[in-house]
């Protein structure tokens, strides 16, 4: 084996790296501590690429040791440890509610609601008007009732939590009939059925795959059954020969039987889809009037706003969900509050959250704006790439986060080649360039959809373009 220490002498010390101007900038800027790690991980590595030579009896060769050179991958490295991990994306992949991005982007409404609670001290849990101490769940409750027809509400911090404990305070211990059909996954590998075995509630499965009659829940009543429960299968839809049960037939056998009827509706719709050209989905308000007696529903899909699960239905059940001790564990903090608040109020005007609204404003968005946005960055884009590399193409987006799975909006999509650079090299450039842009690989293409990215972000997706393969975007 060569001998090493003569390369390894060349190494330089820590200290002599830190007085090397691309470190001793970020002294001036970062925590000490973290420039002094990546100094210290920077040379360890070079120690370990030495070693790595060594162990093929050949020389030691093409490394630069140079203390500049070392320093300004230190920096380099002391940066990307100091960039957020959690940190805002731009969305061009046509997905509206992109699970992994985060689904439904905040109404700037929810959003300054939300940055004038975190700074301060609230009124969360108190009366101001009696100086006594009230429910977190007064700011939400009667704008949930008014925009549902509910007699009472509670919101918790997931759609699932909400059903598990809808289950826990009213069906523990007993039988809760359930189609087969409506036995979903939802994300997360996270399944109904093992979500209600959690609860204590003993499921009770009818009717076939495809196939549920109403005969089938009555058959399968017995002295243990407390609920029949409707489950919306969100993130899929079964076409052809189908049969299920209306949600009203559901309740009204419930009724008659003296059960309880509770329905776990996923997306939280409030909207008549079939007016802005999308297919039919049940809303809240719907299955309070057809005589449901819980309705479980997110705060972050449909809905547009932040996470959480909300439960509206008769009053006397909503008070036993509240009394309920794991109802503490799954509450929501003064955050969701805020921004569910701000949303709800959107909803007080249907015009209003049509265009304040993220989620809304992208599902609503007329073709026509979106060609007119494609065009202009084409244009731009072609200064650089030529016109054989960006290309217009239609295509469809798609509203995602298990919501609406059969619904496709027609889109202008921007299919971008530059030379020399696979399309999946240019992808992970984008994503891991500031901001970082998420996009569509499709046919060996780059895909962008601006039907999910804000349209003041589109001169910014320019310039994150242009560095990703290295050029100066436009001053403005």
């Amino acid at each position: 084996m060569a001998d090493l220490h003569p390369i390894l002498r060349e190494l330089p010390a820590v200290d002599r790296l830190l007085k090397e101007p691309a470190l001793g900038e970020l002294l001036e800027r970062l925590p000490r501590r973290l420039v002094l790690a990546a100094a210290q991980e920077t040379l360890q590595s070079y120690r370990q690429k030495i070693y790595a030579s060594s162990k093929t009896g050949q020389p030691v060769t093409g490394l630069d040791l140079s203390p500049a050179v070392l320093a300004r991958e230190a920096a380099a490295l002391a940066l990307s440890q100091s960039t957020p991990s959690l940190r805002p994306v731009i969305n061009a992949t046509g997905v509206v509610l992109h699970t992994n991005l985060g689904r439904a982007p905040l109404a700037a409404a929810a959003a300054e609601a939300v940055a004038g609670i975190m700074e301060h001290y609230c009124n969360l849990e108190i009366d101001l008007e009696e100086g006594v101490r009230s429910s977190r769940q007064a700011h939400l409750e009667g704008l949930l009732c008014d925009l549902t027809g509910a007699e009472a509400a509670v919101v918790v911090n997931n759609n699932a939590a909400a059903v598990f404990l809808l289950l826990n305070s009213c069906a523990t211990g007993k039988e809760v009939i359930v189609s087969r059909g409506q036995l979903v996954e939802i994300g997360g590998s996270f399944r109904l059925p093992e979500v209600m075995a959690a609860s204590g509630a003993r499921l009770v499965e009818v009717g076939t795959t495809n196939k549920t009659y109403i005969r089938d829940y009555e058959m399968a009543i017995s002295d243990d059954t407390v609920a029949l429960m409707k489950v919306h299968p969100s993130n899929y839809h079964l076409v052809g020969f189908t049969t299920s049960v209306e949600t009203a037939d559901l309740a009204s056998l419930a009724h008659d039987r003296n059960l309880l009827a509770i329905e776990d509706l996923g997306s939280g719709l409030l909207f008549d889809l079939t007016r802005y050209g999308l297919p039919p989905e049940p809303r809240v308000q719907n299955s309070i009037a057809a005589g449901i007696d819980l309705v479980a529903f997110s705060g972050d899909k449909l809905l547009g706003g932040p996470q959480a699960g909300i439960i509206v239905g008769r009053h006397e059940l909503i008070q036993r969900i509240r009394s309920n001790q794991l109802a503490r564990m799954l509450r929501v903090d003064k955050l969701t509050v805020a921004a569910l608040e701000a949303t709800l109020r959107l909803y007080l005007e249907e015009e209003k959250a049509l265009q304040e609204i993220p989620v809304w404003r992208a599902l609503t968005m007329p073709l026509s704006q979106l060609l007119e946005r494609v065009e202009t960055l084409a244009v731009l884009l072609q200064d650089y790439f030529g016109k054989e590399g960006v290309i217009l193409w239609e295509g469809s987006s798609r509203v995602g986060g298990g919501s609406l799975p059969t619904a496709e909006l027609p889109t202008v999509l921007l299919s971008l080649q530059v030379p020399h650079l696979e399309s999946s090299e240019l992808a992970r450039r984008l994503r891991c360039g500031d901001p970082p842009v998420m996009v569509r690989l499709q046919q060996e293409r780059l895909l962008l959809d601006l039907r999910t990215v804000n349209p003041e972000q589109d001169g910014l997706l320019l310039k994150a373009i242009l560095a990703a393969v290295g050029m100066d975007g436009p001053e403005k």
